[in-house]
């Protein structure tokens, strides 16, 4: 690609605006320069994911898994203490505008968790184990759009 603009940038005149032959070969330049890329991160990916599906299986029986984790600087649900909540009876007030906070002692039942968002080290193991989807969406995405591109550009163009 980059020869090619060479060689076409060279045998047409210099001038100070762009041309509709830039536009063009620089746009194509990119998409080739994206799925250059997309194909580096999905190859990546799919290799990490096998390595770890190698490492699950030759763990040795003696590994101690919460001391391994304690190293990695990730926050996890097993090293919290939950204590669970005293059973508290529901009780109607005679305020219906009084709020669930403003009764006393009204706390969540025994077993109630607040659910965290998603960490960025969990955003990134699971766009790691789903990069057959990144493929096969790229597969759709980057026709679609270089035809879309074609459209517009030959539309405005010829």
């Amino acid at each position: 690609m980059s020869t090619i603009i060479t060689g076409v940038s060279s045998s047409m005149p210099q001038v100070s605006y762009v041309k509709a032959v830039d536009i063009y070969l620089w746009t194509s330049f990119l998409f080739v320069f994206l799925s250059v890329i997309e194909y580096a991160a999905v190859n990546y990916c799919t290799t990490l994911e096998e390595m770890r599906k190698m490492k699950r299986g030759k763990i040795p029986s003696t590994f101690n898994a919460s001391q391994a984790m304690a190293f990695d600087g990730c926050f996890h649900d097993n090293d919290i203490e939950l204590t669970p909540f005293s059973r508290v009876a529901p009780t109607l007030t005679s305020d219906p505008l009084t709020t669930p906070d403003q009764v006393p002692d009204a706390r969540p039942t025994e077993g109630t968790r607040l659910r965290r968002q998603r960490s960025i080290r969990e955003n990134v193991n699971l766009f790691v184990s789903n990069s057959y989807m990144i493929d096969s969406y790229s597969r759709l995405a980057f026709p679609l759009s270089y035809l879309l591109f074609n459209t517009i550009y030959w539309s405005l163009y010829s």
